[in-house]
């Protein structure tokens, strides 16, 4: 449910000077009975964008370095609205206790991603407020819309991604010398007027070269993989298919799906070893051989590849990860190969 609170045009000025330093940086429009905030500026000499879309340093875990575009699996703004949601996260080795940003739907996943841009003229976004009204403080803001020309257009900000924080360089003068030190705000799960304030405490703009370093957040959708399972002939049994998210360990996903995997024929490469070897590849009871979409797979390690170097289409599943570079398409693979030779 998208809940917006009115906001005056005065209060709206009040922040425009704070931050951008200019009286036209911000303003309100109505639309139908709700108020929309911007953060842009009205006069068109402040327009000029020099922003590109910005290379992103990503990593996906299991999936690796992404080998494709990832804002194929962007969502439209609609889809944003309906699936962001917020999470109270306990304190973990990895996380500090807070309220987090989350996906509804568990076939997205939230992604982070970082853009530069300038800040003379203000940033050239409109925010909307998904969520708030709380006392502490706590919501979901989003961004509605890029504003054609301003600074963020061509950075690579989409609509539906919320600023989760902001860090600016402030120079120090100490005697003769002049440092820099970054200064930064969280802005994560914060309701409109909040994400106001964080941004009304950064330092003021001094020049016109000033940048800001923006961290969004934006739901993505999980690359797919199709799988169709062929059984051996003497199984006697028909054709399934199964469908993976990208990043799934191929033996773990098929075993967590119902599908058995252990070939009687198997050449074990262990000694004396009994039953499947506990995904150590060493037992090739879930070697599979595939017939499309190798170009899916992660690349073989030494240890699989010495083992399988005769049969060039058979992969160890305990050992592959389907969708490697964050890519989607159609796998399909015959189970227990070597019965098929039989």
């Amino acid at each position: 449910m998208i809940s917006s609170r009115n906001k005056s045009l005065a209060a709206a000025a009040l922040v425009a000077t704070t931050i951008c330093g200019t009286i036209n940086a911000f303003s309100t429009r109505c639309a139908s009975s709700n108020h929309h905030h911007h953060i842009s500026t009205t006069s068109t000499s402040l327009f000029s964008s020099t922003a590109q879309e910005q290379e992103q340093e990503l990593f996906y875990a299991a999936a690796g370095s992404p080998s494709v575009d990832m804002n194929k699996y962007n969502l439209p703004l609609p889809s944003c609205i309906e699936n962001w949601t917020a999470v109270l996260q306990a304190e973990t080795s990895m996380q500090s206790a807070g309220i987090f940003l989350k996906a509804k739907d568990s076939e997205l996943f939230v992604d982070s991603l970082r853009f530069t841009i300038r800040r003379s003229g203000g940033l050239g976004l409109i925010l909307t407020e998904l969520a708030g009204g709380r006392e502490d403080g706590v919501g979901i803001t989003i961004i509605e819309e890029v504003v054609d020309g301003g600074n963020a257009d061509g950075s690579g900000i989409q609509p539906g991604d919320s600023i989760v924080g902001l860090t600016v360089k402030k120079s120090i003068s100490k005697g003769i010398n002049v440092e820099e030190e970054r200064v930064s705000v969280s802005t994560e799960c914060l309701s409109y007027d909040a994400t106001i304030e964080a941004l009304m405490s950064l330092p003021e703009v001094v020049s016109d070269d000033d940048e800001v370093t923006l961290t969004v957040k934006r739901l993505r959708r999980q690359p797919k993989i199709s799988v169709k399972l062929q059984y051996p002939p003497s199984d006697n049994l028909p054709d399934a298919s199964i469908e993976l998210f990208a990043g799934e360990n191929l033996r773990r996903a098929m075993l967590t799906r119902g599908i058995k995997l252990n070939d009687k024929f198997a050449e074990r490469f262990d000694s004396g070893g009994m039953g499947d070897c506990g995904a150590d590849g060493t037992c090739a009871t879930c070697v599979v051989s595939v017939g499309k979409g190798m170009d899916l797979l992660s690349p073989m390690k030494q240890q699989e590849e010495q083992i399988l170097k005769t049969k060039p289409r058979w992969r160890m599943a305990c050992k592959t990860v389907v969708g490697f570079g964050m890519t989607e398409g159609d796998l399909t693979i015959q189970l227990s190969p070597r019965q098929w030779e039989i």
